[in-house]
């Protein structure tokens, strides 16, 4: 059995409140990043994610493991070819790379927890995301070719966070 290593002191203890994150509007959802790569040594980020009726990622897949835990609302998930509504309280794991994608099917927002291991999938929601003010406030609504800009530039990037857009 191997040694546990020593405790790295050059780590800090993190405490971060959602209303002290940075709130990202992300496909038509607010991500806010608790737990950014820097501070659990590139293991994994934790993000909150508020998404509203009608919101969600288009299908995707990527290189890294995704799990959500569900705290209020339900959403509909596809994995591969299936779809299974998941509820507060539950947990969905994503394997790394299967196709998916999630839905709020629902009449009132749904909100959840999610963690990709290792992380990066932050730098990536920074990049294409626009800054809000809250965890709750809904991103600005785009139309047109602002929203066409939006998308080409997060399939551009997609691979640089090793993400396929389906």
């Amino acid at each position: 059995m191997a040694a546990i290593p020593n405790d790295d002191l050059s780590r800090e203890l993190v405490v971060r409140g959602v209303e002290d994150a940075l709130h990202l509007g992300v496909a038509g959802d607010t991500y806010t990043v608790l737990l950014r790569g820097e501070d659990t040594a590139g293991r994994y980020c934790l993000i909150d994610m508020h998404v509203p009726p009608g919101g969600g990622p288009p299908p995707h897949r990527h290189d890294f493991e995704e799990t959500f835990t569900l705290l209020e609302g339900e959403l509909e998930f596809t994995f591969r070819d299936g779809k299974r509504i998941a509820r507060g309280g539950e947990t969905v794991h994503i394997p790394a790379n299967a196709p998916h994608r999630f839905e709020n099917v629902g009449k009132a927002a749904a909100r959840m927890l999610c963690i990709c291991s290792p992380a990066g999938q932050e730098r990536f929601f920074e990049e294409v995301g626009v800054k809000v003010g809250s965890s709750t406030e809904p991103p600005p609504r785009l139309e047109g070719a602002e929203l066409e800009a939006v998308q080409k530039k997060a399939v551009e990037l997609a691979p640089k966070y090793r993400t396929e857009m389906l």
